[in-house]
């Protein structure tokens, strides 16, 4: 599409209403992370990293340093450098695969999750509290758009 879209119909105000909404929340969450990057004296990327550690060890996911490059799509000797600073900083640990010998996993430290948590725990609290005021059908709703904002962001 190279021309400018313009609503037609009131759907098309109300899916502008959303897409405004959407640009509104990721202003305020890259506003967000850039105060937490300060705080944690991290630059985009590692804390990007961190972000990712959290969300897979959430999931009970493992993480490889090809999976990290991957998701921030930099190159390989750029996230050499990423898990050196990180390490160095006490934050990753480098450990062998739990299951296969060859390969590595990064892991968060104690002292890393500690941190991250400190920084986001208020604000994800905000966020939570915020919520109240919805339904659970709403909330629903909310999940599966972003859920679907998120894959087509992805493709």
């Amino acid at each position: 599409m190279s021309e400018r879209w313009l609503p037609q119909t009131p759907r098309d105000e109300l899916v502008l209403e959303a897409m405004t909404a959407v640009r509104a929340f990721s202003d305020a969450m890259d506003r967000m992370h850039s105060g937490i990057r300060g705080e944690m004296d991290m630059n985009a990327t590692d804390l990007a990293a961190m972000r990712l550690m959290v969300v897979r060890e959430q999931r009970g996911e493992w993480v490889s340093p090809h999976q990290i490059a991957s998701h921030l799509s930099i190159s390989t000797a750029s996230t050499t450098k990423l898990l050196d600073r990180l390490t160095a900083s006490g934050h990753l640990e480098r450990r062998p695969h739990p299951s296969d010998r060859r390969a590595r996993v990064v892991v968060l430290t104690d002292a890393a999750r500690a941190e991250f948590y400190r920084h986001f725990g208020e604000r994800m609290g905000r966020m939570r509290d915020s919520m109240s005021a919805f339904s659970d059908d709403e909330l629903r709703a909310i999940v599966r758009f972003l859920g679907e904002m998120e894959t087509v962001l992805a493709e």
